[in-house]
């Protein structure tokens, strides 16, 4: 069992997708975007952001709406083709799109006719050739249509909102979903070519004992998941009011999170799946995911861990973030304001923040700790951060040792409260952020 020290998670601290975070964006001009876009080479991946859902979860921090009638998501849809227009045409030819990710929200609460022109339409613009694809999808809301169309344009990785198994923790979370919806599902996407199949899996959640996260996770690996992200549900109804539907007295304790953590953990790792930082798990020597950490080429982006090796990240859509070397830039996140924004060829960012070589290296550092549990650490960024560090080190959670910050097998799920010790803005506003474990 880790050792639980309940004072070394009392801070909520970021999940680290990006440095800086999201909290500490703020205005910034269009053009910023313009000239970091007109200034890209090499490898590029995209992000495209559907914030629509059939049904909305209560749970959910997700920036998405109920899709409602078909005329919204054509407005939609009509305007991101129209920033795709306008972010193509910026983009200079040496600069090669080799991945696309579609989220949200759920990108399958579009028809499948609208989604296949989406895709043609990015690959038209951005002249990609052979790209790889992945996409998030609801299986409330999966069709055999759905399933023709990943197969025909061959999107190989998926990943499912599965979250539970058990019935009165998905009544408490506003997401009914019974076990034969998730193996139709699943046998759709296998036979669509779906070689990568995440399962989005939770723990902490109302109502939710120990049996029913280890029936989940049994469940899921008799699914043939080849990746589980297992998340702690994130309480925080002031920052997500669509939570104050949740019944917050039934949930488990700290305590009881940290050991339904280790129990995922444990049992993940003793069925065949390699961890992939504390809390995300693959196949060992068969997922990609897996292969990158194997191969210490792990990164960490918006979409979490990723063996994406891309250095620039363009979003497209409501609020949908771009990362580049010296600037993070999102979105509008109101679809409303964003398609005023993008509909007569202007770009839609609104927020972000330049990356200073500070932040460049700090963001390294917190980057390979989350991804490998190690990082090389200048004598100036060490010494800034020892009376952070300073508690783990005392508890062997984490070592320090000629310029190399080393987390621990006991320290690994205080991992990104130790990545927080790098970050000089994690104060500025705790309540925005959520428990570690």
């Amino acid at each position: 069992m880790w050792p639980y020290y309940p004072e070394l998670l009392e801070q909520p601290v970021p999940r680290y997708t990006s440095f800086p975070t999201a909290a500490e964006f703020e205005a910034i001009d269009q053009g910023d975007l313009r000239f970091a876009i007109e200034n890209t080479s090499g490898e590029v991946s995209l992000y495209v952001h559907i914030p629509f859902c059939e049904k909305i979860c209560h749970y959910c921090g997700c920036n998405t709406g109920a899709a409602g009638r078909r005329h919204r998501l054509e407005s939609y849809l009509d305007v991101l083709h129209h920033e795709i227009e306008t972010v193509s045409r910026l983009l200079p030819s040496d600069a090669k799109v080799h991945r696309i990710a579609f989220g949200g929200g759920s990108p399958n609460a579009l028809d499948p006719a609208d989604f296949a022109r989406l895709v043609d339409d990015l690959v038209t613009s951005f002249g990609v050739s052979d790209p790889a694809f992945s996409i998030e999808l609801d299986p409330r809301t999966m069709s055999r249509e759905w399933a023709d169309t990943i197969g025909a344009i061959g999107i190989d990785r998926a990943s499912l909102g599965v979250q539970t198994f058990a019935p009165q923790c998905q009544q408490a979370i506003g997401r009914i979903q019974p076990e034969t919806l998730i193996a139709e599902t699943t046998e759709l996407l296998r036979k669509a070519g779906v070689t990568s199949l995440n399962f989005d899996l939770m723990y902490g959640l109302p109502r939710q004992t120990h049996d029913d996260l280890l029936d989940t996770l049994q469940r899921s690996v008799e699914f043939g998941a080849d990746r589980v992200a297992l998340f702690g549900y994130a309480h925080v109804p002031h920052v997500v009011p669509r939570q104050r539907a949740v019944d917050c007295s039934s949930m488990p304790d700290g305590a009881d999170r940290f050991a339904m953590a280790h129990l995922g953990f444990s049992y993940l790792r003793s069925s065949g799946y390699s961890a992939i930082g504390f809390d995300h798990f693959a196949r060992t020597g068969k997922d990609p995911l897996a292969v990158a950490a194997r191969a210490g080429i792990l990164r960490r982006n918006f979409q979490g861990f990723t063996d994406d090796s891309a250095p620039s990240l363009i979003g497209l859509g409501a609020s949908a973030i771009s990362s580049f070397e010296t600037l993070l830039a999102q979105n509008e996140k109101n679809s409303g304001r964003y398609r005023m924004l993008a509909s007569d060829g202007r770009l839609a960012t609104v927020r972000g923040i330049r990356r200073l070589i500070d932040d460049r290296n700090r963001g390294r550092v917190i980057e390979q700790l989350l991804c490998s549990g190690k990082a090389n650490v200048s004598q100036e960024l060490e010494a800034n951060a020892m009376p952070a560090l300073r508690p783990f080190l005392d508890r062997g959670l984490v070592t320090c040792e000629d310029g190399t910050i080393r987390i621990t097998a006991e320290g690994l799920p205080y991992s990104r409260t130790i990545a927080a010790s790098f970050d000089p803005y994690r104060e500025h506003l705790p309540g925005r952020f959520s428990s570690a474990v």
